[in-house]
């Protein structure tokens, strides 16, 4: 089997946790609500916001080899959307953190 792991793989999946945790976050939800939405386990969306690997490791091999795995995770950036650029403004200067 090929290794799959790299300095550049690590970062790619911490970024995109932190960008799911954000928008967590803007859409004002606890971990516990998110993960009942998105019927998976709390565990998982701990997994997943912490940039562990799994299946999310097997999803940026995938996206590594399409040559585009930045390009996802700058796309679900929400610091790079105009709606929640807005929103995040207003958490901000309320006192809030992201």
């Amino acid at each position: 089997m090929v290794q799959r792991s790299s300095l550049r793989r690590r970062r790619q999946l911490t970024a995109f946790g932190e960008n799911i945790r954000r928008w967590r976050a803007l859409n004002g939800l606890s971990a516990a609500e998110l993960a009942e939405r998105a019927a998976v386990t709390r565990q998982t969306l701990r997994a997943i916001e912490a940039g562990e690997g799994g299946r999310i490791d097997s999803l940026f091999a995938v996206l590594g080899a399409l040559g585009i795995a930045d390009a996802v995770i700058a796309g679900i950036d929400p610091y790079r959307s105009d709606a929640a650029r807005a929103r995040i403004d207003d958490l901000l200067s309320g006192g809030g953190k992201l």
